[in-house]
């Protein structure tokens, strides 16, 4: 007698018509034959999916190349498909479950032909932890089959763990044809499905990334009483041993990867890496919020990263452990066979071939690399990884940052005066875009806790969600909001960043523990210069003052795009954040 998950996926054999189907296991000895036929026997527009880098340099390490088409996320190409639209919200983009399913259905007839179908059977999280959850995805190439491998707990367990189960979830990917007029990412939250055609790219295509550990497990969330959160955790020790926990929300390139594997410009203090990217977070048996991430690896942007900006992360890269390291659209220098990006440690190529795969003239003005090229490894080549990293409980989170890229008005750092005032803060969040999605770069994007794109229902409900949330905890985290990009009357940075963020999560500490007292101002608490460890730096103190300045002409019209903003979820915008802006709107007139 089958089981559910080998009827269901008898049935996408059957609609996609593959030339085999095989069920993978995780093993290292099966990546490596998924390896060979991704280096001699796919290809992707004419080119290997895989190349093989100098191995002596970057351990482990191949080289992927995109369709040119399909280098990003494809917002407007992705949908959420609830039974009713209102539950969709404004946020996203809503088709009826039985019209998507009818256009996919078409458009995946027959698109595994002459293929391999690759079964992934994989956990979202510690496979012991309470918060995991078992998952398979289908995929029809290689390059997301070992992308899953690193990015996830895949193993042949997972099947056991589902067994006769209906209520896995569940995700069917095929790369087509990458022709970008039949390219959808559709998911049916009802059903913890996602079905997504026509695109290779890892936010597309790596299906437990953020379509399940975000849009799906959101709504999860609401239904089940968590967060599914766009979320950095880390651990920051302090010379003498203690160390407290932190989440932190920050929207796509706005430095989530190098906060989490910061390297710290205070003697003795220490951050250790447990999640870049998701977090989700429940409330434990003692009334704290507690945190896991359901990934196992990174998919991170290249361009910037370097031994200057990131060096615990070089230094991963570097590693071999797990096998393997993927670097997608970057340059390569044929000289010497290793990846290159704008950025990166190593001196401009004489001889290279760009993100396409074609000669590269550095003349021409273009980039060698791609700016959204990404490296996807495994966190356990991580030389900060947490001890605390595969504990199933999680870690219990003292404070939660808010943060964005705005070159001007939001200080460095600022706490909210409460749980309430603080989600109103994350509510409010704005980012000068980047290219991580497919839109212009610079321009002024509301993202509410850094969950636009990724919320998979009603950001109205989610809002409202985050505020039962507070109610249920005992002893929620401080709130914060940081922004380490404000610029000078020059539009030169003020704040150097990177190893020296360090000296703002110290303050953020020292508040959790009362040791310091802030200044309060109309839009939350801010630091005395005096109580910001300051040693090395040489900073102007007109230019400090800068970064903690309040400009009050500049809010009130801050405040007049936020109420444009809010006033867009209608009716289920909660009444207790339009208590905390009209707070706000008072203190400034």
């Amino acid at each position: 007698m089958s089981t559910p998950l080998e009827r269901w996926v008898d049935e996408q054999a059957r609609l996609t018509k593959p030339k085999k189907v095989y069920w993978c296991d995780g093993s290292e000895e099966e990546a490596h034959r998924i390896m060979e036929i991704g280096i001699h026997e796919e290809k992707i527009n004419g080119l290997p999916v895989f190349h093989e880098l100098d191995q002596k340099s970057w351990p482990k390490s191949y080289l992927h190349r995109s369709h040119p088409t399909d280098v990003a996320r494809t917002e407007h190409l992705t949908y959420v498909c609830h039974s009713k639209k209102e539950l969709a919200g404004p946020n996203n983009n809503w088709m009826a479950p039985e019209e998507a399913k009818a256009k996919l259905t078409k458009l995946s007839d027959g698109c595994m032909r002459g293929k391999t179908m690759y079964v992934l059977p994989y956990m979202m999280g510690h496979p012991d932890s309470p918060y995991a959850k078992a998952c398979v995805q289908i995929t029809d190439v290689s390059y997301v089959a070992m992308s899953m491998r690193i990015m996830t707990r895949m193993s042949k367990k997972v099947i056991e763990k589902i067994g006769n189960k209906e209520n896995f979830v569940k995700g069917l990917h095929s790369v087509a044809d990458f022709d970008p007029n039949k390219r959808f990412i559709m998911h049916f939250p009802d059903e913890q499905f996602v079905w997504s055609i026509g695109s290779g790219y890892g936010g597309n295509a790596l299906l437990g990334k953020k379509c399940f550990s975000l849009r799906l497990a959101s709504w999860l969330g609401l239904q089940e009483g968590w967060l599914a959160e766009h979320m950095v955790i880390m651990g920051v020790e302090d010379p003498k041993g203690n160390v407290t926990y932190i989440t932190a929300a920050l929207p796509s390139a706005c430095g989530k990867t190098n906060l989490a594997m910061m390297q710290s410009a205070l003697p003795g203090y220490k951050v250790w890496t447990l999640g870049d990217d998701i977090a989700w977070l429940n409330v434990g048996p003692d009334g704290r919020l507690w945190a896991i991430n359901p990934e196992a690896g990174f998919f991170g942007v290249v361009p910037g990263t370097s031994m200057k900006t990131n060096p615990n992360m070089m230094t991963a890269l570097k590693k071999g452990d797990f096998y393997p390291t993927l670097f997608t659209n970057t340059a390569l220098n044929t000289d010497t066979n290793e990846p290159w990006w704008e950025g990166a440690d190593a001196p401009l190529p004489v001889n290279a071939l760009d993100w396409r795969g074609k000669p590269w003239d550095k003349a021409s003005g273009s980039k060698a690399a791609h700016p959204n090229s990404r490296f996807t490894l495994s966190v356990y080549n991580s030389r900060t990884l947490s001890p605390e990293f595969d504990n199933p409980k999680g870690v219990p989170i003292s404070a939660i940052i808010f943060g964005g890229k705005r070159t001007h008005l939001i200080p460095l750092v600022f706490e909210s005066r409460s749980w309430q005032h603080g989600v109103y803060m994350g509510a409010r969040m704005g980012s000068e875009t980047t290219a991580a999605a497919m839109h212009k770069e610079g321009v002024l994007r509301r993202d509410p806790m850094a969950m636009l794109p990724f919320c998979g229902y009603n950001m109205g409900d989610y809002f409202g969600h985050w505020l039962k949330m507070g109610k249920k905890m005992t002893n929620p985290p401080k709130i914060f909001g940081v922004n380490w990009f404000r610029k000078d009357d020059a539009g030169e940075y003020i704040w150097p960043g990177f190893g020296d963020n360090i000296r703002v999560l110290k303050w953020i500490m020292d508040r959790v523990n009362d040791r310091v007292k802030p200044i309060d101002t109309f839009i939350g608490g801010v630091p005395k210069i005096e109580d910001l460890d300051l040693s090395g730096l040489d900073i102007p103190r007109e230019k400090l003052n800068k970064l903690f300045e309040i400009d009050r002409l500049g809010w009130s019209v801050e405040l007049n795009e936020v109420e444009k903003f809010f006033s867009g979820f209608g009716k289920t915008f909660p009444e207790e954040l339009w208590h905390e802006y009209k707070k706000v709107a008072m203190a400034i007139k």
